[in-house]
């Protein structure tokens, strides 16, 4: 019997003060899953009264972020003048291209009390001949939810269990939130390229293997799977088609070309990348040693 695990990456936990972020790639052991180029896992977390999530203005170039909440809420604001505030259903669909910016805080409402945090972001890499596309932002509210006996699917990108998401592909993916009730089962479709799975609440397996909590777990391409749970538990499914062409990773840059990030760099440095109207007062500066690096 062919193993369904050809993976498992324990994520780095980044310990916020308020809340942690565990960052499962790029790391030493993989890149990619698919068009996934970052993916962190943050809380569930309850910050303390007075207290919130400010994500100063910053760069990105040649991706697409994916914001997705189980609890909590968050401002996004970008250059281009996009104002969204995202939700638990909701996904924020952020295309950097040439070149965006971005910031992301906890709205004024949520701050009395102290917000909650707790969800999902990832990066999606822009597929060749698309890393320059002009940039762009999508919020889409209305995602296909497939259901069976216990168990519930939203289909956050991509086609899953017949059911296709509405937010704009720029390259094949999959991206999905399974809520297993008790004895809930689902199976995972084998049809990408690449696939993984990692849980973020509660207890799940994949055909009779435990997914530990926050793992990411790569499967073996072209197997038909079953994601199951005795007790209950929230499990992300991402993936997609597997990238040709190696990409770079520094900060919050990512490309096919080391030259375009080391230009990229510079842009920021001096100050050429555009404002975000509604949130100019501050920014992130370049760091001089990058947390996130990867260069294959």
């Amino acid at each position: 019997m062919t193993d369904p695990i050809i993976q498992t990456i324990t994520p780095v936990a980044h310990d916020l003060g308020a809340f942690e972020v565990r960052r499962a790639i790029p790391s030493r052991q993989r890149t990619m899953v698919g068009p996934f180029i970052f993916v962190d896992q943050f809380g569930p977390a309850h910050l303390p009264d007075g207290t919130a999530m400010d994500v100063r203005p910053h760069p990105h170039i040649n991706l697409a972020t994916v914001t997705w909440l189980f609890e909590g809420a968050i401002d996004h604001r970008d250059s281009l003048g996009s104002f969204a505030t995202i939700r638990p259903g909701q996904v924020n669909l952020m295309t950097a291209g040439t070149g965006i910016v971005h910031s992301e805080r906890s709205p004024e409402t949520e701050r009395p009390g102290g917000p909650h945090l707790y969800g999902m972001q990832t990066w999606l890499a822009l597929p060749d001949g698309k890393e320059e596309i002009a940039p762009a932002f999508e919020q889409v509210t209305k995602l296909p939810v497939v259901e069976d006996v216990c168990a519930s699917a939203t289909v956050i990108m991509g086609t899953l269990w017949g059911k296709t998401a509405p937010t704009t592909q720029h390259a094949a993916t999959i991206y999905a939130e399974i809520l297993l009730a008790p004895g809930g089962a689902l199976p995972i479709d084998a049809e990408a390229d690449e696939r993984a799975v990692m849980l973020v609440g509660g207890e799940a397996s994949i055909d009779g293997h435990p997914l530990a909590l926050y793992d990411l777990v790569v499967l073996a391409p072209g197997a038909v799977l079953k994601l199951q749970s005795e007790t209950g538990g929230r499990v992300m499914l991402m993936g997609g088609e597997a990238f040709a062409t190696k990409r770079h990773v520094w900060w919050n840059f990512v490309s096919s070309s080391r030259d375009r990030i080391n230009q990229a760099k510079a842009d920021w440095q001096e100050g050429r990348f555009p404002k975000v109207p509604g949130d100019e007062a501050e920014f992130i500066p370049l760091p001089k040693v990058a947390t996130t690096v990867s260069y294959p």
